[in-house]
């Protein structure tokens, strides 16, 4: 069992059933799943959507899924179909090794990091983080990585609101900025 995991059972679970807004159980907040998708240029070749997808892989330990386009833009020279990146849905045990690696190994590596911003939920209790390049994951080599490419994190509780969410990922070690130093 991870050590997050660990933690959410014996701490972060009873802190949440304390504050007494929880009456079931079942209704105090968990983490549901996490999501990362690494949307790549339309003008790559499949070379580059290969590196994408293998660095994909090193970063959430889970083979990733291709995505393609649903509709044609005719300004992004887009067509129905073409591949523009990949993702990877994870649960359980690998979502909060993941989560770890996250929270105590990658975001303190951004340089002037202080702190994640904490509005960047979208009103049901999920947070979405962006991240600039992938060699902030230590799984990466930074010296054969041919295209520093971007990636978006989504992590899906079951909380109802933004602040019972919030409030989950605070007590899980999300380093949350402060008013100050968004400034």
């Amino acid at each position: 069992m991870s050590l997050l995991k660990e933690k959410y059972e014996k701490e972060i679970k009873p802190a949440l059933k304390d504050t007494g807004r929880f009456e079931n159980p079942m209704d105090i907040p968990r983490l549901s799943k996490v999501t990362i998708n690494m949307g790549v240029n339309t003008q790559v070749d499949r070379d580059a959507l290969k590196a994408v997808a293998e660095d994909l892989a090193k970063i959430a330990g889970q083979r990733p899924v291709i995505t393609h386009a649903t509709k044609s833009i005719a300004n992004f020279k887009l067509r129905e179909g073409m591949a523009i990146g990949a993702k990877v849905t994870l649960r359980g045990e690998r979502m909060y090794e993941f989560l770890e690696r996250l929270i105590h190994a990658t975001l303190p590596r951004i340089r002037d990091f202080r702190g994640i911003n904490p509005k960047s939920f979208d009103g049901r209790g999920n947070y979405t983080l962006g991240l600039k390049e992938q060699t902030l994951f230590p799984e990466i080599d930074a010296d054969k990585v041919k295209r520093v490419q971007g990636m978006d994190i989504t992590i899906v509780t079951t909380a109802r609101t933004d602040g019972d969410a919030r409030e989950l990922l605070k007590l899980l070690g999300m380093p949350f900025a402060t008013a100050e130093s968004t400034k």
